[in-house]
């Protein structure tokens, strides 16, 4: 029996309540921190095992550990190296004893920033698992050598994409008007999401709402042409 998840927006707001999307085997919470880059992160929790896995520790300890609670943190992945996705990570990870993920050309410099040693290193097509459900990395170069999204392939309903800042609704990630960068990043975004998953694929961006491909799908050409 699938569990409905209708009333899941994915709209949060700094210091308003997280959002919860109960999926049959995965719960995924969203919430926003830092009130200047208003980041998204997300909780996910297998839901057989109860094991958890947080994707970018960005900002405020205080908000994301009473959202982790007792069941304990088996990992945290950090989508990119840019400072605003891991500036709580050191005060996550003593807390929680974590083991640290992220894609392998941006791990030194996220250590550099934190101070926190990265456990495992993922590029394209590894996995990774929270309990009893499988996440994918998807390696999406140009907006930092390094980027990474999750795939969560739900054996029972649309596909799960959690994209750091790589794609947003309305374009992908910032390459600091870098042609090679963009054109890089465009062409991964295309070929790596777009060419494969289908349209009710739901994102989770690093930042802002969520979307579906099939939502942005219509507009890819016209990124390309402005490139940005």
């Amino acid at each position: 029996m699938t569990i409905s998840s209708e009333s899941y927006t994915g709209d949060v707001r700094l210091g308003g309540a997280p959002d919860v999307r109960e999926l049959d085997e995965l719960s995924i919470t969203k919430v926003a921190v830092d009130e200047k880059m208003s980041n998204n992160c997300y909780l996910l929790r297998c839901r057989a095992t109860g094991e958890q896995l947080l994707i970018d520790a960005a900002a405020d300890a205080s908000t994301l550990l009473p959202l982790i609670g007792t069941a304990g943190l088996a990992t945290v992945v950090t989508t990119h190296q840019h400072w605003d996705h891991h500036r709580a990570l050191a005060d996550v990870v003593a807390v929680t004893g974590a083991a640290t993920v992220a894609g392998e050309p941006d791990a030194a410099a996220i250590t550099d920033a934190t101070g926190v040693p990265i456990t495992r290193t993922v590029g394209q097509g590894d996995t990774l698992a929270v309990g009893d459900c499988t996440l994918e990395v998807i390696a999406l170069r140009g907006h930092t050598p390094g980027s990474i999204a999750l795939l969560y392939a739900d054996p029972h309903g649309r596909p799960h994409l959690f994209t750091g800042d790589s794609l947003f609704p309305g374009g992908v990630g910032n390459t600091q008007q870098d042609e090679a960068r963009f054109a890089q990043l465009i062409d991964d975004v295309e070929e790596r999401i777009f060419q494969r998953l289908p349209d009710e694929t739901w994102f989770y961006p690093g930042h802002g709402n969520d979307s579906t491909l099939g939502a942005e799908r219509p507009h890819l050409a016209e990124w390309r042409e402005r490139g940005w």
